[in-house]
């Protein structure tokens, strides 16, 4: 296994250093991560001064671990941690995130996904396939004529931000907006991100959570059949959510409803036509298309890191971890790990090996999964049944937005009838 000469791997000390914003690596992360199974599955990454996972069973069992969780200052105080005060000019996003499902433990955790969880199962998201194939239909009406699309813009941004509006009972055409307010709060994810960057997602937390604020008024007034009315009325051992909290859970429930839906569309779409294999046949039927859907997300995966904090005292393969110590769990690097699956880097989706975790594990199992994996079952086959001849019109470029796998633009072309 050869080494990317822009990533350096000290495999006795298990040291690695490696930027972070390189295209180089961002355009082609699994060729690193490759490198890095090889040679140093654990390691410590100097320029982000943390230990790394990338070993499936590692990233499997600490996302399970209950000795670390998302919070910390919920066991231990900023001083007893060395841990620096928060910014002011990024109070807006600290407490548009203060609640998050994402960012809490038990029993806030607890409470706050009971209240939801009826409204993402299985059987419930089911219901939305007629809308969803509609709309993707409908979208495909509008571009199938001029014989090429960005499809970004055209058909994925727009298929997850409608379906989880409507189903959080947002108006669809708040549905751009949306979308400009989740793009901003994202930025706080990236890698050596700057002081421009950082007020962009505090403006945008800001302006999201005053808009969010504005709903919850109209839907107590007047309610409705949608999960804001019943996150608002719905009590969990005699306790309703807070408006602080409503604004988190709506908020996270937005952005992680779409965005990350929205790359992966993207994502599959490029990796199947990279991979020469027949869309006609990797979608003949239901279940090839979850084999498709399913290792689409194992190879291409949208989210590529969790962080999580050491609770209590804890050795992993080796490394000793005290509380408060921050680890991250390299999820889109565990699905490519050769101990689970054989020629990981291949695109094979008869593979019938570990799942994948692209959707995390644990109690921060992403809730949203089953609506993204029916977007993505019934969008996927829909395009490439509408669109024969389907090829990429220019090379993708990939976001510089590490955390969240995606490209800048998907321009395709295809044969018009």
């Amino acid at each position: 296994m050869t080494t990317p000469s822009f990533l350096t791997i000290d495999s006795t000390n298990r040291r690695v250093r490696l930027d972070g914003r390189d295209p180089a690596f961002f355009g082609d992360p699994n060729t690193v991560y490759a490198a890095l199974h090889a040679q140093c599955p654990t390691f410590y990454w100097e320029e982000q001064k943390q230990w790394f996972f990338t070993g499936y069973d590692h990233v499997n069992g600490l996302l399970r671990d209950r000795r670390f969780g998302r919070q910390i200052l919920h066991i231990a105080s900023r001083e007893e941690l060395g841990m620096a005060e928060p910014t002011a000019h990024t109070r807006h996003f600290d407490a548009a995130e203060a609640h998050s499902l994402l960012e809490i433990e038990p029993p806030e955790h607890t409470r706050l996904r009971t209240l939801i969880n009826r409204a993402f199962v299985s059987r419930h998201v089911e219901k939305m396939k007629p809308e969803i194939a509609e709309l993707a239909h409908r979208l495909i009406d509008r571009f199938e004529k001029d014989g090429e699309t960005e499809l970004l813009s055209s058909f994925a941004e727009i298929i997850p931000v409608t379906m989880i509006a409507r189903m959080i009972g947002i108006p669809e055409e708040m549905g751009p907006q949306l979308l400009k307010w989740s793009h901003a709060y994202v930025g706080m994810y990236m890698f050596k991100r700057s002081l421009a960057d950082e007020i962009a997602a505090d403006q945008a937390a800001l302006e999201f959570a005053a808009y969010v604020r504005e709903m919850i008024a109209k839907r107590r007034a007047e309610p409705r059949d949608d999960l804001l009315t019943h996150m608002i009325h719905t009590e969990h051992k005699g306790q309703l959510l807070t408006d602080d909290e409503l604004v988190s859970t709506t908020i996270v429930l937005l952005n992680a409803g779409h965005e990350a839906t929205v790359h992966q569309i993207g994502n599959s779409v490029r990796i199947i036509l990279d991979s020469g294999l027949s869309p006609t046949e990797l979608f003949r039927d239901g279940p090839a298309t979850e084999r498709t859907v399913e290792e689409a997300l194992r190879i291409c995966a949208p989210v590529h890191i969790f962080q999580r904090y050491c609770l209590e005292p804890a050795e992993i393969d080796g490394v000793s971890f005290q509380r408060g110590d921050k680890v991250s769990l390299i999820l889109a690097a565990a699905n490519l790990d050769p101990q689970k699956f054989t020629e990981p880097l291949a695109f094979r989706p008869d593979r019938a090996q570990a799942p994948n975790l692209s959707f995390g594990a644990g109690i921060h199992f992403c809730i949203g999964a089953p609506l993204a994996r029916l977007e993505l079952n019934l969008a996927l086959p829909i395009l490439f049944e509408r669109l024969p001849g389907l090829k990429l019109a220019d090379e993708p470029k990939v976001k510089d937005i590490y955390h969240f796998h995606g490209l800048e633009r998907l321009d395709l072309k295809w044969d018009r009838a």
